[in-house]
């Protein structure tokens, strides 16, 4: 399994990014694994990456290759969030594989995420979860190599 350049956790429960975290860090997905309280923190740190608008030493902002999204935040919620991410640079959002991660099985919620091109997990994130997602997304090309 290939390692992502970064991964961004967005749910507003400081107990569930810490769980999410600790999972990917024990998988070893990515050295880089941020985490935001609401959709508002997180497309402000998405704009800014996406405009190029930060200092590229400062190890705090990556381009991420993955986001897990909840859906009921304050602030600015998930859907919300989505939104204002489907306005930012297309070939900046392809790089990107968007997940909700919630606990809502609403029928209402799962066919907007199809509608932001966004995969639709329920809680809690698992190493299945997360194996489905690399498999479908992130498979390492074959070596061409003789």
């Amino acid at each position: 399994m290939r390692k992502l350049s970064g991964i961004l956790l967005i749910d507003d429960d400081d107990t569930t990014n810490f769980l999410n975290q600790r999972l990917l860090e024990r998988m070893q997905v990515s050295d880089q694994i941020r985490t935001f309280v609401n959709g508002k923190q997180a497309f402000d740190y998405l704009y800014n990456v996406s405009n190029h608008n930060y200092d590229v030493s400062n190890a705090n902002y990556f381009e991420p290759e993955l986001i897990f999204l909840d859906i009921n935040m304050p602030v600015m919620d998930g859907f919300e969030m989505l939104e204002l991410y489907e306005r930012l640079d297309e070939s900046f959002r392809s790089r990107i594989v968007m997940t909700v991660l919630t606990t809502s099985t609403h029928p209402h919620d799962t066919a907007s995420s199809t509608n932001y091109a966004a995969e639709y997990l329920t809680k809690p994130l698992t190493v299945e979860k997360v194996n489905m997602l690399f498999d479908k997304y992130f498979k390492e090309e074959p070596s061409t190599e003789e």
